[in-house]
């Protein structure tokens, strides 16, 4: 994730319930019947903001936070002191990452309850979480290896391989399907599912128009843009044109006044403007990657045109994810041709 705000200056975004954020385990009710969770989590972003609708004769638990013991037991105080003596009815994940899906299952099976996603999420979720330290496909080192790799970093690749499953507790064997268009009845009120693409294969987003608010999960954040990536399971996928198209058809479709709740930061006001932002910062990374690649370039050389911090080990996977998917749009867009060398590895280079 790039943080596209820290050096812009002027912040078209209002900030909103900045001195009532909850703590792990208590609530904040930020309008009727909608309710702000905020769980801890390792890393530079350290928290995840979770949400607790009142429905008519229990709760929709709407993303869980990061699989882990000291998560559980933040839920569990939750469980025991605020839901008013209702149950736990329904658990919508946004989209399959484990800070999203993580509890998940836990939750489901604690209240005997399903679980909502998209098809897509859903299924990915199940096939990556079942991947063991000993399925490293060929495939997938050859994708990497046409990135630039060396192999000292594919051998990083094979020891981290199958870390999903271990951050997940295990989902229902089935689930209930959210489909772009669906409404949601939770609380007398009609929530409208807009799917986005481009972070997730298919990423809901909840929008209640009579609350004008929308739960955006890691979709529109406020200061950070999510990681756009192409994934070895999908090697020629252009995520970057879904993603661009999804923030466009959002801004068309939303009103401008909505109070988006993300999963990561503050809520905020200035939907429109950061939809905007969002795309532009993408375009103009583009521009950037077009420059650099006037000497031809590998997928793990042009980290310079998209990220103004430094590439550490931790980030360097989902660095070159987003890379490639900055590749694979300028390529569509007839901006850049690429050569493979005798290695299979990828040289891109301007059109």
């Amino acid at each position: 994730m790039v943080d596209n705000m820290s050096k812009r200056g002027f912040d078209p975004l209002t900030y909103h319930f900045q001195d009532q954020v909850p703590e792990p385990g208590h609530l904040t009710e930020i309008a009727d019947g909608v309710f702000w969770v905020r769980m801890p989590m390792g890393g530079r972003l350290n928290h995840i903001n979770l949400w607790l609708l009142r429905d008519i004769d229990g709760w929709t638990i709407v993303d869980t936070g990061i699989f882990s013991e000291n998560v559980k037991n933040h839920w569990r105080t939750i469980f025991a002191n605020c839901l008013e003596g209702m149950p736990i009815t329904r658990v919508i994940a946004t989209h399959l990452h484990t800070d999203h899906t993580g509890l998940a299952g836990w939750i489901c099976k604690e209240w005997d309850c399903d679980l909502w996603m998209s098809r897509s999420d859903f299924y990915m979720c199940k096939v990556m979480a079942a991947d063991g330290p000993t399925d490293v496909p060929e495939d997938a080192i050859r994708f990497y290896r046409r990135a630039g790799f060396t192999e000292a970093r594919l051998d990083r690749y094979r020891a981290r391989f199958g870390n999903f499953g271990a951050n997940i507790s295990p989902l229902p064997a089935g689930y209930r399907r959210i489909s772009e268009g669906q409404y949601l009845e939770i609380g007398g009120r009609e929530w409208r599912v807009l799917i986005g693409h481009g972070h997730a294969p298919e990423h809901v987003c909840l929008y209640c128009s009579e609350l004008k608010l929308i739960i955006a999960g890691d979709q529109i954040l406020p200061k950070i843009t999510p990681n756009v990536s192409v994934q070895p399971s999908e090697p020629l996928a252009n995520p970057l044109r879904e993603w661009i198209s999804s923030c466009g058809r959002f801004r068309e479709m939303l009103p401008p006044n909505l109070l988006v709740l993300p999963a990561h930061e503050s809520l905020y006001t200035g939907l429109h403007e950061r939809l905007t932002a969002l795309i532009d910062w993408h375009e103009v990374a583009l521009d950037k990657l077009y420059d650099l690649c006037a000497t031809p370039k590998r997928a793990v050389d042009v980290f310079p045109a998209l990220f103004k911090s430094t590439i550490t080990e931790g980030s360097f996977f989902p660095a070159t994810g987003e890379a490639i998917a900055h590749l694979h749009c300028a390529q569509e867009r007839r901006m850049l041709n690429l050569d493979l060398d005798d290695q299979g590895v990828a040289w891109w280079r301007q059109a």
